[in-house]
């Protein structure tokens, strides 16, 4: 598997199947000078009809278990260093019927030098998922997240089987959306749509306006830095003072 992201749908499963894991990584996956190499990222999030398989993750040539048959529809994620060799072995568990199966799940690949995604709690170590970003990432985010969006939390809802928090977001201004995450539905004017986070991340619904910032994860949209919009304002004027902002930012 090359790219970024895709699909994959194998129709009454029998004997195995084994996918390499080979993403194009661009110039930048090189390592910095003075610290430790990137790893690469992949997810996997299976369909709520997964059956007929089960998902192993092969890693040097050791079997760890992702998928089991009829699993959650919750992503795995996983993590490795470029020179490793990783593979996923899909294996047909036997059936004495004929009914049809389909073992089939989505996936994406990338590597963790775009930032930190806050990715769901069962996927990969996600220690710093719930910590507030430091001043450097969200200047950051402003300039490479998937969406920027200003706007106030209308709610705050709990998924305790899938372990998410959906944030509830009335959008007063959209700087930038990779895809129609957010379309008018609420307010006269005013885009609205839902953010995930960790459950564990304990988000709260409260009064302010904030600067949403994340990444597309499966299509949903996923929270990276949340800062409230006067702090991001201080923030980015400081920055702008020293010439340290890393891209320009509209701030009124």
């Amino acid at each position: 598997l090359h790219c970024a992201e895709g699909s994959l749908e194998w129709l009454y499963p029998t004997g195995a199947l084994r996918l390499r894991l080979a993403p194009r990584l661009p110039p930048t996956s090189a390592a910095v000078k003075g610290g430790s190499p990137p790893h690469v990222t992949a997810c996997i999030k299976p369909t709520g009809t997964f059956r007929g398989a089960q998902l192993y993750l092969e890693r040097e040539g050791v079997l760890e278990l992702l998928l089991p048959e009829a699993p959650r529809p919750r992503a795995r994620c996983f993590s490795w260093l470029p020179q490793e060799k990783v593979a996923l072995f899909l294996q047909a568990t036997p059936h004495p019927d004929i009914s049809r199966r389909i073992a089939a799940f989505r996936y994406e690949l990338r590597g963790d030098w775009l930032a930190r995604p806050a990715l769901p709690a069962a996927s990969l170590g996600t220690e710093g998922a719930c910590r507030p970003c430091n001043d450097t990432e969200i200047l950051m985010a402003i300039c490479t997240s998937d969406f920027v969006i200003r706007g106030s939390i209308r709610s705050v809802s709990n998924d305790v089987e899938l372990q998410e928090s959906i944030i509830g977001v009335s959008a007063t201004r959209i700087h930038r959306q990779k895809f129609p995450l957010f379309q008018a539905g609420g307010r006269p004017g005013r885009p609205v749509g839902s953010i995930r986070t960790p459950l564990r991340c304990g988000v709260k619904p409260g009064p302010g306006t904030f600067l949403f910032t994340g990444w597309l994860h499966f299509g949903e949209a996923w929270l990276s830095c949340a800062p409230r919009y006067r702090d991001f304002q201080r923030i980015y004027e400081g920055a702008q003072r020293t010439r340290q902002n890393p891209c320009e930012f509209p701030v009124d």
